[in-house]
């Protein structure tokens, strides 16, 4: 049974992927304009040599392979995803897509990936604690007042935190991944000025994300409070730690989880404003810099990793329910 489901979610994570490909195919390809022209116009308007642009577009469409018909460069896309291939940066040339997000992808990841898995564990156990009938009242009242935070836009947070600690305090540095200049290695050193320079980052992604991950935790503990083994539980003469982690916990935390697989999903992009607010190098401060460069090729690789990265993560996703409820699978076969 179990087997069959996998099977099932496999095949509509590769349905996904595919129709993912194929629109990020088409999509720049509908837009208006000619993303070689655009760059060769901005180079000339910022003093690169004269010439006949036209013979220089289509020099540069051939050699990009835009001078195809349709139908043949959208087997050639294929091809190159299939040889992890994203082509080449049109604002960077001659570095390589896959090259750019290469460089990016794990100050994100490990900025947003840590951030997000803080604030998921604290926002829910504070939201259950919330929730739970015999938590005290002290313990509500700091939720409530965490949760008003879920209101204010991350870097919002991060603009704050940037002038009280970088600037007034100067505890922690303005910006950027780690000291200007320094090689990175694999040594302590290292480690501590990329934690050091990524402190008040994650600390406004966490702030931010703590009160809306209680908020969503605190309604499906209170949802789970009237069912029959929450009472049966606790007739048994169960100790209430015991039934507030196994009993409710457990049973509320299915909502949470699918919130956190697309969380996760997303990370790649990275977050945008928060990265462009500290100058941090990861994929959101890359996207940023090739949107007001419009290097579509870039945009393209990706959205195509944010794409991918959120089929594989509901994939994994729904490989965990079953194991958390082994009703799901029965449900779905």
């Amino acid at each position: 049974m179990y087997g069959r489901y996998v099977a099932q979610r496999f095949g509509m994570m590769l349905l996904v992927i595919f129709l993912a490909i194929t629109i990020n195919f088409m999509l720049p390809r509908l837009m208006p304009g000619d993303p070689i022209e655009a760059q060769l116009n901005q180079l000339l308007a910022t003093g690169g040599s004269g010439g006949d642009i036209g013979a220089m577009v289509a020099s540069y469409r051939a050699r990009f392979g835009l001078d195809q018909p349709l139908v043949s460069q959208y087997f050639a896309y294929w091809a190159s995803i299939l040889r992890l291939d994203l082509g080449v940066s049109l604002a960077a040339y001659p570095e390589r897509v896959s090259h750019a997000i290469a460089a990016g992808l794990p100050w994100t990841v490990g900025l947003l990936g840590f951030a997000t898995l803080v604030s998921f564990g604290i926002g829910s156990l504070l939201g259950a604690a919330m929730g739970w009938p015999r938590t005290s009242p002290a313990l509500r009242n700091f939720g409530s007042g965490v949760m008003l935070l879920s209101s204010v836009p991350y870097f919002l947070i991060g603009m704050i935190l940037l002038y009280v600690f970088a600037i007034v305090l100067r505890w922690f540095p303005a910006g950027g991944g780690m000291p200007f200049g320094m090689s990175p290695g694999l040594d302590w050193q290292t480690a501590g000025a990329i934690v050091w320079h990524g402190t008040l980052p994650a600390l406004s992604i966490i702030l931010a994300e703590i009160g809306a991950w209680a908020l969503g935790m605190r309604g499906m503990i209170v949802s789970v409070l009237g069912e029959d083994y929450i009472a049966l539980a606790d007739a048994k003469g169960l100790k209430p730690r015991r039934i507030f982690l196994w009993y409710g916990m457990r049973n509320a935390l299915l909502p949470q989880l699918t919130k956190l697989a697309l969380t996760l999903g997303h990370i790649v992009s990275g977050a945008i404003l928060v990265e462009v607010t500290f100058s941090y190098p990861g994929i959101g401060f890359r996207l940023y810099q090739a949107i007001q460069s419009n290097d579509y090729f870039v945009i393209q690789g990706i959205v195509l990793l944010l794409s991918v990265s959120i089929a594989v993560a509901m994939f994994i996703l729904d490989m965990i329910y079953p194991l958390i409820d082994p009703r799901i699978a029965g449900a779905r076969s």
